[in-house]
């Protein structure tokens, strides 16, 4: 006999389906998609293409190397190029198109208006001025503490260790030469 395809699924008793989360993505979040330059031709992110992929010379991030593809745009066949950005988890368009959606847009305008906010904040006002810089120098200070490498930790680890051992011989041998003289002492303390 032919192995068929299951049909039937364990469900609890006390199931309830209401309480099930929806497969659902947020409905603020914008749809990656491109434009092309020629005719217009909205291409979302998901359609399938015949591609012509290559390593682009000497681009790497750490080791991974950066892909480009070459593929044509459905409606009018014009040649559209993308790139791989594993920094960001996402890619570049190169040529042919444009991306509708960039998100880091976003995040350039949001600082360009804090930045403005801040600077009306601060004309004539000097305490305001030092309480930002304060807040921006312990932020850098926050940042450069989080961006140290696990090699860094490592190490620094392993000196701190070194240190306390150290320090806890050192401690051994002052208790240790404390107990003789306190031995020592009480020898001729007992003799008298």
């Amino acid at each position: 006999m032919v192995g068929h395809k299951a049909q039937n699924k364990y469900h609890a008793r006390d199931l309830d389906p209401s309480k099930l989360p929806k497969g659902r993505k947020p409905e603020n979040q914008q749809k990656k998609s491109i434009r092309c330059n020629t005719c217009g031709n909205y291409i979302s992110e998901g359609t399938k293409f015949n591609s012509r992929k290559e390593d682009a010379v000497g681009e790497n991030y750490f080791e991974e190397q950066i892909l480009r593809f070459y593929f044509k745009c459905p409606k009018c066949s014009v040649e559209l190029v993308m790139r791989t950005d594993p920094q960001n988890s996402d890619y570049v368009v190169e040529a042919g198109a444009r991306r509708n959606f960039e998100p880091w847009r976003n995040e350039d305008k949001e600082l360009d208006e804090e930045n403005k906010k801040r600077e009306a904040e601060e004309n004539g006002d000097n305490k305001k001025s030092l309480e930002n810089r304060t807040r921006d120098s312990k932020r850098e200070m926050n940042n450069d503490a989080t961006n140290v490498s696990d090699d860094d930790k490592w190490k620094a680890l392993e000196r701190e260790h070194k240190v306390a051992v150290k320090e806890k011989s050192i401690q051994e041998e002052d208790e240790a030469t404390l107990k003789s003289v306190v031995f020592h002492n009480s020898k001729d303390y007992v003799r008298r």
